[in-house]
């Protein structure tokens, strides 16, 4: 038998109250049943803990010790539950934000806002390729809100289950190496990259069925589709053996162009979702506001997609 915090309190309780029948009424239990309980426990440690006869029960030597070890360890295994219990409540008070998100440009400056106007909050993140993977780990309880992307006007792909809020929505940019002959236009007709070699890294993005449906409208079918993570994407772009697409949003990268495409044929939305029913319910108008503000910060560090939006103030509604 291993020894446990409960037979540590019966040997407490039986020095405390000077007999065995005495701590059986305390700790309400029979007689015969305490009785059996310490010869359990005095097997297990190898020795007798109690002298008894009609005067009472006292400690032997090895009772002493481990009365000793027990009135040190009982105290502190209740001041450690003490203290779990006043953390969880100050965590409940201060708020928990589990946070999941696909690549974009809101999660770093979320966090921050989170943490700065939050002190006392636990922020956490966890990144995935795959919206439907985070929608099932908030229905799932394991997190409390997903930032994901959605091409065009087609909901995110994961759970009809969440409450959605779009934060932004963005036209879609050519990805270009910065030598580019179409690098240092101001746009680019989406037929004049008809011959070109194109790259993707995985996840929900427009290189299904909207950038198919886009080259259609523009007279081609893409000729080369490569798949990979995204520093193999940046490689293939920046030696020149493919282009891509990117968030408008992006932050601009040594050796590498975000080019608008002429008549912005595709945009992207950024949405926040939660369980509308969850605890995370309670907070989420102030989580979609920080959002809304971290996505701000990344226009305003985007020079050539604040030009874009300078030349096309009718196009400003795009970015909420």
């Amino acid at each position: 038998m291993d020894l446990e915090l409960r037979h540590l309190r019966v040997v407490c309780a039986i020095a405390d109250a000077g007999s065995v029948t005495k701590a059986a009424s305390v700790l309400g239990l029979a007689q015969p049943a305490l009785t059996a309980q310490l010869q359990r426990i005095e097997r297990a440690l190898g020795g007798l803990l109690f002298e008894r006869d009609r005067r009472g029960a006292r400690a032997t030597p090895l009772g002493e010790l481990v009365l000793a070890r027990a009135r040190v360890l009982l105290p502190a295994v209740k001041g450690l539950q003490d203290e779990a219990t006043r953390l969880a409540s100050t965590t409940d008070r201060a708020g928990r934000y589990r946070i999941g998100a696909v690549n974009g440009p809101i999660l770093g400056g979320l966090v921050h806002r989170i943490s700065s106007n939050h002190p006392g909050a636990q922020v956490s993140t966890h990144a995935s390729w795959s919206a439907a993977e985070l929608g099932d780990q908030v229905l799932a309880g394991k997190l409390d809100f997903v930032l994901v992307g959605a091409c065009g006007d087609a909901p995110p792909a994961t759970d009809n289950g969440l409450a959605w809020r779009a934060v932004a929505a963005d036209p879609v940019f050519l990805l270009l190496p910065e030598g580019h002959r179409l690098a240092d236009r101001d746009e680019v007709d989406l037929a004049e990259l008809a011959d070109a070699q194109w790259v993707a890294a995985p996840g929900d993005g427009c290189f299904s069925s909207c950038h198919a449906a886009a080259c259609a409208r523009a007279g081609f079918t893409p000729r080369v589709l490569f798949e990979t993570e995204v520093r193999g994407a940046i490689d293939l772009i920046e030696s020149g053996d493919a282009v891509g697409l990117c968030q408008a949003t992006l932050r601009p990268m040594a050796g590498l162009a975000a080019v608008p495409i002429a008549g912005a044929p595709l945009h992207w939305r950024q949405m926040l979702g939660w369980l509308p029913d969850g605890p995370a319910a309670d907070v989420a108008g102030q989580v979609w506001a920080y959002a809304i503000e971290a996505y701000a910060d990344a226009v305003r560090k985007n020079d050539r997609y604040t030009a874009w939006l300078g030349r096309h103030p009718d196009r400003r509604g795009l970015a909420l």
